[in-house]
């Protein structure tokens, strides 16, 4: 697999709950290991947050990039705003 195609990548933990996507990796210079993959969380329609995963901590990587730990799922569930509208009253 070639990085291009490892950003962007959906992130499952061992659950196979959806975490978020690949959005950056940090390699080692020397060694060229990676060591830590970021992950962008989509909060809302209008923030993100990211989440560092160590990659020690990934079990497979294929069509998905599958975590061999659980997410806790307020670190990584989206919130869902809810709009209120008023009416009028007729009298």
């Amino acid at each position: 697999m070639k990085i291009k195609e490892f950003l962007g990548c959906t992130v499952l933990d061992k659950n196979a709950y959806e975490v978020g996507k690949v959005d950056n990796i940090d390699f080692d210079p020397e060694t060229g290991k990676i060591e830590k993959i970021t992950l962008t969380l989509q909060k809302n329609i209008f923030s993100k947050d990211e989440l560092e995963i160590d990659f020690d901590d990934v079990a497979t990587i294929g069509a998905y990039v599958i975590l061999n730990k659980e997410i806790p799922k307020e670190e990584a569930e989206t919130v869902e705003a809810t709009i209120e509208v008023e009416e009028d009253e007729e009298e």
